[in-house]
């Protein structure tokens, strides 16, 4: 069994609810189907319940029992509103905005997580990473003890050789550009609950990336790293975590030994933590054009889970994030 194999399986031993705010978008219609029929979820499709079953009928995909909401005319609009109004009116929402707002699909989405109507939420396949992560920061907010939230791909590899039978957990590789030493710490602790969650590893092993290994060379940015590891040493006494560390010694048991000699995590890391995002987006792809391995992409550190697809995803892509989306909520 491969890993999103495993992944449905999990799904499927705790059925959750996830809202799908691109309702009626013909991939997202047609993985609401295989959700379905697969029974990972309990999918929810918001927009016009005419024009989402013109779609599916032109899709050849039957959506029988899958819930159908019109956020323009919901009877949980008011109710939705008037939650965000309370949740916003500092920051200067007004009720009229509110009930302008929840009237959109994404913001309807969101609200119905926030009131716990819904478990999760994916979106991606019209909306941009933007159009989601900006309400879910509003009005989810971050996990307590959590100031960021940022990304993580989950790596299958044909090398089972590699991290845990093939497993690498690679963060952050979507959300934040620049992070400081601090929002760093918290993405290494994030990117390493999301390894034990999604990836069944019991004992994540961090290794926070840099050109450097333990001073090998001297620069502002390797001395961010460090700092890193030291505030993440603070945040998670007792997770494994090292750096900072060359993506070699972190992954070679050899080269580990070499160059960080009595490292719990050198040559044995499974999480991988890249200083910025240029690297780590880089790093990903490098991983699965060239290494062959299959990526599968999750946010981290929200409050409630909320995934975020590609705009050139497929509908399996779709089905799979629903099926991690679940999971997630499961924990």
């Amino acid at each position: 069994m491969n890993f999103i194999d495993q992944v449905k399986a999990k799904a499927r031993a705790s059925l959750k609810t996830i809202v799908l705010p691109e309702g009626d978008e013909p991939r997202t219609v047609r993985a609401a189907a295989a959700i379905k029929a697969e029974g990972i979820a309990r999918p929810v499709l918001l927009g016009a319940a005419e024009a989402i079953r013109a779609v599916a009928e032109a899709q050849g995909a039957d959506i029988a029992g899958i819930a159908t909401i019109d956020p323009a005319t919901s009877a949980d609009a008011p109710r939705y509103a008037a939650m965000l109004h309370e949740l916003r009116k500092a920051k200067g929402v007004t009720e009229e905005e509110a009930a302008r707002l929840v009237a959109d699909s994404m913001y309807f989405g969101i609200m119905m997580v926030k009131a716990g109507d819904a478990d999760g939420l994916v979106s991606g396949a019209v909306h941009t990473t933007g159009d989601m992560l900006r309400p879910a920061l509003q009005i989810i907010k971050t996990k307590p003890g959590c100031k960021v939230v940022s990304s993580s791909f989950l790596m299958d590899c044909p090398n089972r050789a590699l991290g845990h039978n093939g497993l690498l957990v690679y963060s952050d590789c979507v959300v934040v550009p620049c992070p400081t030493a601090e929002e760093l710490a918290h993405i290494a602790v994030s990117a390493a609950e999301t390894a034990r969650v999604l990836c069944g590893i019991d004992e994540p092993r961090v290794a926070l990336l840099s050109f450097s290994t333990k001073g090998s060379a001297k620069h502002e940015l390797v001395e961010k790293v460090r700092q890193a590891t030291e505030i993440a040493h603070g945040l998670a006494p007792n997770l494994l975590l090292d750096g900072e560390m060359q993506f070699d010694a972190a992954l070679i048991p050899e080269i580990g030994a070499s160059k960080a000699p009595g490292s719990a995590v050198a040559g044995h890391a499974n999480v991988l933590v890249f200083p910025d995002l240029q690297a780590g987006n880089i790093g990903y792809k490098i991983t699965q054009r060239i290494g062959g391995a299959e990526a599968f992409a999750v946010l981290q550190g929200l409050a409630k889970p909320c995934n975020d697809l590609s705009r050139g995803c497929s509908a399996e892509d779709i089905v799979s994030t629903v099926a991690l989306t679940a999971v997630q909520a499961q924990a």
